[in-house]
């Protein structure tokens, strides 16, 4: 640790402070803080008792639509000549997905009792630009017995044989989708309906884009005319640019049903909407509206929050620093705490070359350098643009990133102050338990600071990390 971190943090009197729990993974980090720390949390929702009688209930009555026996007795031949394709999400999205209690063996059971045999359906995993799905992330996912009996694939947005050309959009530019699932005689999208910092919305028409579609398509949904939109942010769908994509690639491709899930702050079942794709998800959008918008009072000095389950990887936990800014005071202090536990931790290889370049270039520069007539799009560009807008708000300074999974040798590629900094006397590897040690440093060291300056900081967690959205009401009632 630095001498100057560390007398810093040696002039804070904290024997009034108090301790919070902070998710770490699958860890609890118990880290202290000040004692008017406010905790900015979702609401408490009721989790559903009975997953399995919930997945029945609304495959039973869908949204918008009829059943899913009407819906293939419909389709102009035998059930028995029919294939369905179901589109999933992969590791990244916490979906419910695995045993009797989960989102697809009730799913299944309904196609294969209209009549579609096994060897019809195929699961589709639609990865976006992400890597492929490993076989031990697959077993997760799924469980063996689903891995048994049914086909399973990849989106692969590269593979040009495995996508179907089918049409443009009125934003310009042909349209591509995974093959298996367009050529279908059933499509049906699952997935989990959540906020997104870019889409508005996680669920429902992302499943197609940009699950299935092909690179091209990805790189408009998202390039900087789309994502320096103020309008593609959590919870919004009017006037998002990415939503409004979304939607009408989704349309064109045409999708049958859909089955979303939402879940609670604990990734408990809280609603299962089945039925016609628009119809099902606004339904979901308007229960997790309602339960993750935390009204906040002020901004704060010092904000403290984690990466979450999907925040396995540093290009992932951009959203939890990206939820995080309405709440956070310009030049505040942005402290991250993220368990990055994927085997590629940082992220695939064109993320770690851009993340470098926003590193040397800085924020401004580097949405430049994107926006620029000569720029070949690259992947995975978004997500180093969008802790540019983190960096926009609290500077390098300002923000800390604190895991315990990344070398320090390649911290020099991560935007912001290295969490390392903040211990003493630990070597590599460093156990779970040193990250608590960074992220109570780092506090203590942003509060020195303030203090020194004549500034009593208004400290908050942020307790459910990426699932919250906290937001400025200053007047009663408003939401985002």
């Amino acid at each position: 640790m630095h001498p100057k971190i560390q007398n810093s943090a040696q002039e804070i009197d904290t024997a009034d402070w108090k301790e919070i729990a902070v998710e770490y993974g699958r860890e609890i980090l118990m880290i202290r803080v000040p004692p008017q720390c406010d905790t900015l949390t979702m609401k408490e929702i009721p989790i559903l008792s009975d997953p399995r009688a919930a997945y029945e209930e609304a495959l039973a009555n869908p949204i918008g639509c009829p059943a899913l026996a009407e819906i293939i007795r419909k389709k102009g031949k035998p059930a028995s000549e029919l294939t369905a394709a179901v589109t999933v999400s992969d590791i990244t999205r916490p979906v419910p997905y695995r045993g009797e209690n989960g989102l697809l063996r009730p799913l299944l059971n309904r196609l294969e009792e209209a009549g579609i045999p096994r060897r019809n359906i195929t699961i589709v995993i639609g990865n976006g630009m992400h890597r492929p799905s490993t076989p031990e992330e697959r077993s997760e996912m799924f469980g063996a017995e689903l891995l048994r009996d049914y086909s399973v694939i990849d989106h692969d947005c590269e593979d040009l044989p495995s996508l179907t050309f089918v049409g443009r959009t009125g934003s310009g530019g042909d349209v591509f989708v995974n093959s298996a699932f367009y050529k279908a005689d059933l499509r049906i999208g699952t997935g989990l309906v959540e906020s997104h910092f870019m889409a508005g919305l996680s669920g429902g028409r992302k499943a197609i884009c940009p699950g299935l579609v092909d690179k091209r398509t990805i790189e408009k949904f998202h390039s900087p005319a789309f994502l320096e939109s103020p309008q593609a942010t959590n919870l919004v769908l009017e006037g998002n640019p990415c939503h409004e994509e979304s939607l009408a690639i989704s349309r064109t491709v045409g999708v049958d049903f859909i089955v979303n899930a939402t879940l609670d702050k604990d990734m408990r079942l809280t609603g299962v909407f089945a039925g016609e794709l628009e119809a099902a998800h606004k339904a979901a959008g308007d229960l997790v509206r309602d339960y993750v918008s935390v009204p906040a009072t002020r901004e704060y000095d010092i904000i403290l929050t984690h990466g979450g389950y999907v925040g396995r990887n540093h290009y992932q936990a951009v959203k939890a620093a990206c939820n995080a800014l309405p709440v956070v005071r310009q030049g505040g202090v942005l402290i991250v705490a993220s368990d990055n536990r994927d085997e590629e931790p940082i992220g695939g290889l064109e993320y770690r070359s851009l993340l470098h370049l926003l590193k040397i270039q800085g924020e401004e520069h580097y949405l430049r350098m994107l926006e620029a007539p000569g720029w070949r799009f690259t992947k995975d560009q978004w997500e180093p643009e969008m802790w540019g807008k983190v960096l926009r708000k609290v500077g390098e300074e300002g923000l800390i990133y604190c895991t315990h999974t990344i070398p320090r040798a390649d911290y020099c590629l991560l935007p912001g102050r290295c969490g390392l900094d903040f211990l003493a006397g630990r070597t590599a590897p460093f156990p779970t338990a040193a990250v608590g040690e960074m992220v109570e440093n780092a506090l203590l060291s942003a509060v020195a600071g303030y203090r020194a300056r004549g500034i009593e900081p208004a400290v908050a967690f942020i307790r459910e990390g990426p699932y919250t959205i906290p937001f400025l009401a200053t007047t009663e009632g408003q939401t985002p």
